[in-house]
């Protein structure tokens, strides 16, 4: 992995915009590009709009350095200036494939890309490389990246494990927590734990048992509390008392099996779709989409400054 000074970030949606202001609040040149022109004045301000908050979680000055920031709407013309590439494309294996072709013709060896994949699996897009497919990885952020912490990586069948381990010393660097998976697996694994546990809130919902304003309080103000601290395991483990995970099991394995056997496998049609809307209409009526995630960074970065303070 040659030595990073710029990187390219190709989409400049949520997760690219906001992979661009950690960048730069990093130091790094950021070269950002999309199709669309009207995109940069997006991304310029979604930099501003999130940089009161990196200042806060990085401990850095000033206003955010958008002369550090290059905006292209041509990937050949500025695609080789780049000593790293964060793609967050669209989810689309024929999209990503033929991208992949492109970059791989364009970039050096030593050149790494990497993928915001939400789901699709590297060894999947890396088929379409012909000359250097060891150097691609998923490094699939959580939203926002620019203040979640955790970044998945996973390789795939054609990934080298340097490739592997330089992308996690690159992301430890920036000051995220990383996982690497040991295989590939479709959605990667938080967003299937995360997924397992919403397909339970709408099972619950769907059946009348709670409505979904009381399920989120339900999750916020008990385990989510909890979660925020330590992992479900570990948790347990302390509720096991002086037997750890044994005295946990040896308690409550047959309860959770009985839970287990009733957990709901609901069907997401248009009644409970309608369902879920109309209950979500009702619970954030009143507030507009830029209030809510104003809210939920700003209590993210003083959770993350809280747990970095007491680690």
């Amino acid at each position: 992995m040659k030595d990073i000074k710029t990187i390219m970030v190709i989409g400049t949606g949520v997760i690219g915009a906001s992979w661009t202001a950690l960048f730069l609040a990093q130091g790094y040149q950021v070269i950002a590009y999309d199709i669309e022109a009207s995109a940069e004045y997006k991304l310029k301000e979604y930099i501003v709009d999130a940089w009161p908050i990196l200042v806060k979680i990085h401990g850095i000055d000033g206003e955010a350095p958008l002369d550090k920031l290059q905006f292209t709407t041509s990937l050949e013309k500025s695609v080789g200036l780049a000593d790293l590439v964060q793609e967050n494309g669209p989810e689309n294996l024929a999209f990503k494939q033929k991208l992949y072709h492109q970059l791989d013709q364009m970039l050096d060896e030593d050149v790494i890309i990497i993928s915001s994949s939400s789901g699709l699996k590297m060894s999947d897009i890396q088929i379409a490389c012909e000359r250097f497919p060891q150097r691609c990885v998923v490094g699939h952020p959580f939203n926002p990246p620019h203040l979640i912490p955790l970044v998945e990586i996973v390789g795939g069948k054609l990934t080298s494990d340097e490739t592997v381990n330089a992308v996690s010393n690159f992301y430890r660097s920036l000051g995220k927590e990383t996982v690497t998976l040991c295989r590939e697996i479709a959605g990667h694994v938080a967003n299937r734990l995360q997924s397992a546990l919403w397909r339970e809130i709408i099972y619950l919902v769907s059946e009348n048992v709670i409505t979904l304003n009381d399920a989120d309080k339900a999750v916020t103000w008990g385990p989510g509390l909890r979660w925020g601290v330590m992992g479900p395991s570990l948790l347990f483990h302390l509720g096991g008392g002086n037997k750890g995970m044994q005295g946990y099991l040896d308690k409550f394995a047959d309860s959770h099996v009985a839970w287990w056997n009733t957990l709901g496998q609901p069907k997401l049609d248009d009644n409970v779709k309608n369902m879920l809307i109309t209950q979500m209409d009702s619970e954030v009526a009143g507030h507009t989409q830029a209030e809510l995630e104003a809210r939920r960074d700003t209590l993210l970065s003083s959770l993350i400054a809280l747990k970095k303070e007491r680690q």
